[in-house]
């Protein structure tokens, strides 16, 4: 792999993956489907319960008005719930559902039994590689996120 060209083939490798994970896993998976948004509201909501519109807005890289859509959807099929925030009447709060939360949890158990059944067929090496990589690959993360809060 030529220095130039690591970006781009690190990227396209990311994006494969995780297309290929989330195809094999919407196979499995119990309606009503959730689209890439809405799976990650969920997941912000499961982690910070309480989070307010323009503060998943913000997290997700979205309009206000785009998470707000996207919580009535999710309230709608009882993922989340809706409630007024007391500190301004004004803003709404998401909290998950126990059913978001069950939804989650089996998603991730099964994401996990994917990876980890496709990672032991690589040899030594490549798993190592791949263990190592972790650490900078969240890295490359919080940098990515940390860019899309100063824009």
């Amino acid at each position: 792999m030529e220095p130039e060209t690591f970006p781009e083939e690190l990227a396209d490798a990311l994006v494969d993956v995780q297309r290929l994970i989330r195809r094999r896993l919407r196979r499995q998976t119990p309606d009503p489907r959730l689209r890439g948004a809405e799976v990650e509201l969920l997941r912000l909501v499961v982690v910070r319960p309480g989070v307010g519109i323009s503060d998943a807005a913000r997290e997700l890289g979205l309009a206000a008005n785009s998470v707000s859509t996207l919580g009535n959807r999710l309230a709608g099929a009882g993922y989340l719930v809706r409630e007024t925030d007391p500190s301004d009447r004004r803003a709404a709060r998401l909290l998950p559902t126990p059913a978001a939360e069950a939804r989650l949890r089996d998603w991730r158990r099964r994401r996990a039994e994917l990876v980890r059944r496709h990672v032991a067929r690589l040899d030594e090496p490549d798993r190592r590689a791949l263990q190592a990589a972790v650490p900078a690959l969240r890295k490359l993360a919080d940098t990515l996120h940390e860019e899309a809060e100063e824009s």
